[in-house]
């Protein structure tokens, strides 16, 4: 377990949750620099994504707006994002995606919804995160682990759980674990993929063995709903629950804000890592300005900026150099469960589906 309240040191509130920022240097100047994209051309960009919270959208839309674009940041679940993609295929509203994961991209691209794009900033991220097609049509931008947090105000490291299994398998965590209420978010999906993934069976059900729903089950029949609009880190602060999923980025300043101390759990099979990526859509008809948009955006500057402002890991070599400390400490010491991605991205959907159907009440 790896404390991330640290996190919080040296910034400042910008909005009620998540938004936390300080000394960020402006990225303005790396878009001027580049002939100034987007300035004066009068297009607005419309970016979907699910990377909008705690602030990220309106920080966006702003330092986009120094550099030149505009832009309509458009924040959806990274599934209901992956349907709505796929949906307006034919006639595209959005031009630009980013946040989404790659299983969520791969489903994306399958469908002919992105369109291969190779961005400035391509030599300085490791390509094996993004889109492993020759047709690159993805970048990878962030890492975000997916974690199990609890408030470690009322429980112990000793006593806290050591697995996500042993919410609903101890006594003493039975009800005081937020479950959730809907898998349209990457979060919650990604939470599914480790737990089934351990569980893989070629003679089970989609794939996955009988007592592997059995833990599926269990979770949703012990575990707290979650409230509509009502944040995790209010119902520890309140004392509703003392636990749930929470990806690794937003810790720090939900702590400050909610005033509650989160310590992680490290299971011994690691956590889900997720990368951010970003892709050019398909059939947008402003593909010049979107391509000059994701060459900004992924650059050293911008995305240095936004991990200082957002306390995230980005995988572009030169920003990563100008992540806080504590964010790439973290992440050098984090063990990454071992997940057959093709194997969940096949059968994902089918899970909700049947989690919706037979679990989720």
């Amino acid at each position: 377990m790896r404390k991330l309240q640290t996190l919080a040191a040296a910034v400042v509130v910008v909005t009620l949750l998540a938004g936390c920022g300080g000394g960020a240097a402006t990225p303005a100047a790396s878009g001027e620099s580049s002939s100034a994209p987007g300035r004066g051309s009068g297009d607005t960009l419309v970016i979907y994504t699910n990377s909008n919270g705690e602030g990220r959208g309106e920080w966006l839309t702003a330092k986009a707006a120094e550099a030149g674009f505009t832009i309509e940041v458009v924040g959806v679940g990274g599934a209901d994002a992956t349907n709505k993609l796929i949906a307006e295929k034919n006639n595209p509203i959005a031009d630009v995606a980013f946040g989404l994961n790659n299983m969520y991209f791969a489903q994306i691209k399958a469908e002919g919804a992105i369109e291969r794009y190779e961005p400035a900033w391509a030599a300085d991220v490791d390509t094996a995160l993004g889109d492993s097609g020759s047709d690159k049509a993805y970048w990878p931008l962030v890492k975000q682990a997916i974690l199990l947090g609890y408030n470690s105000d009322k429980i112990t490291k000793d006593a806290a759980p050591k697995d996500w299994t042993d919410l609903w398998t101890k006594d003493e965590f039975k009800g005081r674990y937020e479950r959730v209420t809907g898998l349209g978010t990457a979060t919650a999906q990604l939470v599914f993929a480790g737990i089934l993934s351990r569980y893989k069976d070629s003679s089970g059900d989609l794939g996955i063995s009988d007592e592997g729903w059995k833990q599926v089950e269990q979770y949703f029949q012990n575990g707290s709903p979650a409230v509509a609009k009502t944040d995790l880190f209010a119902r520890i602060a309140s004392g509703e629950v003392d636990m749930g999923q929470m990806p690794s980025s937003i810790i720090s300043e939900r702590e400050k804000s909610f005033k509650v101390n989160v310590e992680t759990v490290a299971p011994s099979v690691g956590v889900p890592l997720a990368v951010e990526q970003v892709a050019l859509v398909k059939g947008t008809d402003k593909k010049e300005e979107a391509q000059k948009f994701i060459d900004w955006f992924g650059s050293a500057d911008v995305q240095g900026a936004w991990a200082q402002q957002f306390n995230s890991m980005p995988v572009n070599k030169g920003a990563a150099a100008k992540a806080k400390p504590e964010v790439v400490e973290f992440f050098a010491g984090l063990k990454q469960q071992d997940i057959d991605w093709d194997f969940v991205q096949k059968n994902m959907g089918a899970w909700v589906e049947k989690i919706e159907l037979e679990y989720m009440t």
